[in-house]
């Protein structure tokens, strides 16, 4: 009986020499990693996400930017109740009230304006734009970037990219903007647009690349 009673002594001491062994090894893995500091910080790319501002860009190629000023010619073919044969003949009981606007058969003109945008594309005078903005034009003006206004004519131009090519005479100092290569742009590159939106001029706009075709 004495035996089987340190028998069972023995083995709740040792239960209990485990019990505290365990709870010692658990705090000391615990008071290690409070003690270890914080995690090392993932490393940052050295360029900026967003520009700090894009002054001296936009005071760079500014210069460079034009406004065109264009005026196209509109016919309007004219009709009555004359043009297509009207059941009252030459007596028309609504001319009184009506008078020019169904009287006369003659095509009318007017005159659309537009505006747009473009770059000096050498100091030749050469001016790249887009295409539908001087499209079937019969007036062109192109504004520089110091309010001088020049005649320009269309010397090339490219529907399917939209885009056309004015020729100006007798500008001096022109401020050419060198070309890039599309190629090297990549989707979420930074781009910035100057031109004249909504009749404005010189404006800039910041914004990145979306997407790319193909």
């Amino acid at each position: 009986m004495e035996h089987t009673k340190r028998i069972k002594t023995i083995l709740i001491a040792l239960l209990l020499v485990g019990s505290v062994i365990g709870l010692g090894y658990g705090m000391s893995t615990a008071i290690k990693a409070s003690h270890a500091g914080p995690a090392p910080a993932p490393a940052v790319s050295e360029t900026p996400m967003v520009p700090a501002n894009f002054t001296d860009l936009a005071r760079v190629v500014r210069p460079g930017v034009v406004n065109i000023q264009v005026v196209k010619k509109v016919k309007n073919v004219g009709f009555g109740f004359r043009s297509f044969g009207g059941p009252f003949g030459d007596k028309n009981p609504f001319g009184d009230f009506f008078g020019p606007f169904l009287e006369g058969n003659s095509p009318r003109s007017f005159e659309q304006r537009g505006v747009g945008s473009g770059f000096v594309m050498n100091r030749d005078g050469y001016i790249l734009t887009n295409n539908h903005v001087v499209e079937d034009a019969d007036q062109i003006k192109v504004k520089l970037a110091d309010g001088k206004e020049y005649d320009g004519k269309v010397v090339g131009r490219d529907p399917k990219t939209d885009l056309a090519l004015v020729k100006i005479n007798g500008a001096s100092d022109l401020h050419s903007l060198q070309m890039g290569n599309s190629d090297d742009l990549k989707v979420g590159n930074w781009v910035v647009a100057v031109g004249s939106p909504f009749g404005l001029e010189q404006t800039v706009t910041a914004g990145i690349v979306s997407a790319k075709e193909g």
